[in-house]
């Protein structure tokens, strides 16, 4: 009997790519905040807010949850997941100098492939995962997403020399070495984030005896989300503080009112998009079966499409020739060719109950 569907998983993947994409479209439309203002508030709702709530919501039990996990898998996901910390502020740092699409290829591109490989190193099961029924299909995918990231990564820098115009690069506060060293260190420690989630597995294991069932996830994204937050919390504070603009976090008559309550909820709306890739990732990854390890890299290369779709939506390709266009769009095809053998291969080894 099938429990979970990988299928089903892979969609669940989507809706959480689509999420993570679009998560910091709300910045674009914040006034008079300053990025470190902006991002503690967001960095609240991702980080404590919702995965309290959410917590709280679908784990029963969730503080016992808690209290019972193997101390040293709860220290390696906060660990871990502090580490991430320093990532996800690169993340959003690059996102400024190169832009969605480029961003989202480089560092979710190494990500996908730490955060996958690493964890199963760790596990020792490198060889048995791929060795399954249906594992020679899922490896292919995962190499055909790999060769897609690549393309999305030459359309990328192909755009880059389409942008002749020194003004237009000034103009769009475009900054190739700047932007491609913070991607580089976020790819890095993006990856951890994967393993922090691997090393929590212990906590879910836990919060699905006290009946989370396909939420069991919740419990262990908090224990990481609570690790990232301390390090962001810490960092933009200090930032806030010497540069005084804290102020604005806590007088709303230094932005007016109107705009203040507008970028608080941008902000939280932030929050609860980068919130929500994960929320998702959660469940499509129990969905995957005896696949789960494919998830990571899924749910990154489904992140790397869809970031590509909100540049194009966003008009970040507008200015590019017809020949960088096509190689941009052929990564988009190589990429959903990834994503339908990595789901029909997970689905056949499920079907084969993962022998």
């Amino acid at each position: 009997m099938i429990t979970s569907n990988p299928i089903i998983g892979t969609g669940l993947h989507a809706i959480g790519g689509i999420s993570a994409a679009s998560c910091y479209t709300p910045f674009e439309k914040v006034k008079k905040w300053p990025w470190d203002i902006f991002w503690i508030v967001q960095a609240v709702f991702a980080w404590l807010v919702m995965p309290v709530t959410i917590g709280l919501l679908t784990v029963p039990d969730l503080f016992e949850v808690l209290a019972q996990s193997p101390s040293s898998s709860f220290w390696a996901a906060f660990i871990f997941g502090a580490i991430y910390g320093f990532g996800g502020m690169s993340f959003g740092l690059a996102i400024r100098n190169i832009g969605y699409s480029l961003t989202y290829t480089i560092a979710i591109g190494i990500s996908a492939v730490f955060g996958t490989i690493v964890p199963m190193m760790i596990n020792g099961k490198l060889i048995e995962y791929f060795t399954m029924a249906g594992g020679g299909i899922v490896l292919t995918g995962m190499i055909i997403s790999i060769l897609g990231v690549m393309l999305c990564g030459k359309a990328g820098f192909m755009k880059e020399k389409n942008m002749t115009d020194s003004r237009e690069q000034s103009k769009s506060g475009f900054n190739m070495k700047k932007g491609l060293l913070l991607a580089l260190i976020a790819g890095i420690l993006s990856g951890v984030w994967g393993i922090s989630l691997e090393m929590g597995n212990p906590i879910s294991e836990i919060a699905a005896q006290h009946g989370a069932g396909h939420f069991e996830g919740n419990a262990k994204l908090l224990v990481s989300s609570l690790g990232c937050l301390l390090t962001n919390l810490t960092w933009f504070t200090v930032i806030a503080v010497r540069n005084g603009s804290i102020s604005l976090l806590f007088n709303a008559n230094k932005t007016g009112r109107k705009v203040y309550a507008k970028n608080m909820g941008l902000s939280a709306l932030t929050g609860l998009l980068w919130y929500g890739q994960f929320f998702f990732y959660g469940l499509g990854h129990v969905e995957m079966g005896h696949f789960r390890f494919a998830s990571w890299v899924l749910h990154m290369t489904m992140l790397i499409f869809f970031s590509y779709i909100i540049g194009i939506i966003m008009k970040e390709w507008k200015e590019v020739k017809t020949k960088t266009y096509f190689i941009l769009i052929l990564a988009l095809l190589i990429l959903t060719c990834s994503f339908i053998l990595i789901s029909y291969g997970s689905y056949l080894g499920e079907m084969a109950g993962g022998n």
